[in-house]
């Protein structure tokens, strides 16, 4: 029973995609924070554009934009699944077993195939969302630096916006662009920035471990993809190994000592 087991757990060993298993886990840890900080960070942005500076006008897009973050999200954890089940199909002996037909080989090919395409066309889309989160981020860290200066004062310290007023909906009022008094000096940099900030930064930092692992993701499936090419030719030599052993015979032959004689040469 011993022996069995430790057999089993050899054999589990050799079948595991390890590098696709360490991708899949950073799929998902990095998908899990960015959905719920840029959930969060997407909330307070709201929020700080309609408590502080009065926006109520060309914000509908801010929501669909927030659902669509997190529906790519969710589609990213199940496509990680997806892949981890073909990884394990081509790795060890599950490949030998699962590709034994050329037609199994055909389609693990096509998978593969079509895996990678996908991958790569979510990595292109996971580095915009990336750009989009470095550049709200370094949007509230200049903010909290502004914050952060001792010409601000709680009292009666005043942020001027209107220098970037070609970044506001067309319409908006200049008294709307200034942040003045303590309350709106309290609410924009204590309430909104400070805490976007942190929800941001955090969003960045998991949406490049899901960049990452997109990377690791098309580096194994293009190992995977090799293997379950390769198995063809594995297949087609272990039948003629076969075939030699079933067919063939070999026949002994008395050695005659006397048909290697030596000849002599005279010169």
């Amino acid at each position: 029973m011993g022996a069995g087991g430790k057999g089993g757990c050899a054999g589990c060993i050799t079948r595991t995609p390890y590098a696709t298993l360490v991708a899949v886990i950073m799929c998902w840890a990095g998908v899990g924070v960015f959905c719920g900080t840029m959930y969060r960070g997407v909330n307070l942005t709201l929020r700080l554009l309609q408590d502080v500076f009065k926006l109520d006008k060309g914000l509908q897009w801010v929501e669909p934009t927030q659902l669509a973050f997190v529906i790519l999200g969710a589609s990213m954890a199940a496509l990680a699944l997806m892949i981890l089940v073909t990884a394990i199909l081509a790795t060890g002996a599950t490949r030998v077993e699962v590709y034994k037909s050329s037609v199994g080989r055909v389609g693990g090919r096509i998978a593969s195939a079509c895996f990678i395409f996908i991958t790569y066309i979510l990595l292109l889309a996971w580095l915009v969302v990336l750009l989009c989160c470095i550049v709200m981020t370094t949007f509230y860290t200049l903010s909290w630096g502004v914050c952060s200066t001792d010409e601000i004062g709680w009292d009666n310290g005043v942020i001027d916006f209107y220098p970037l007023h070609f970044m506001f909906p067309e319409g908006t009022q200049k008294v709307n662009m200034l942040v003045e008094g303590q309350a709106e000096i309290k609410m924009f940099c204590k309430d909104y920035v400070q805490r976007a900030e942190v929800m941001f930064i955090l969003s960045t930092v998991s949406c490049m471990l899901v960049v990452l692992s997109l990377v690791h993701f098309l580096m194994a499936l293009s190992a995977n993809y090799a293997h379950i090419r390769g198995q063809d030719k594995f297949t087609d030599l272990q039948d003629l190994h076969m075939m030699d052993i079933t067919s063939e015979t070999v026949n002994l032959t008395e050695r005659d000592n006397n048909r290697y004689a030596t000849q002599e040469y005279a010169m």
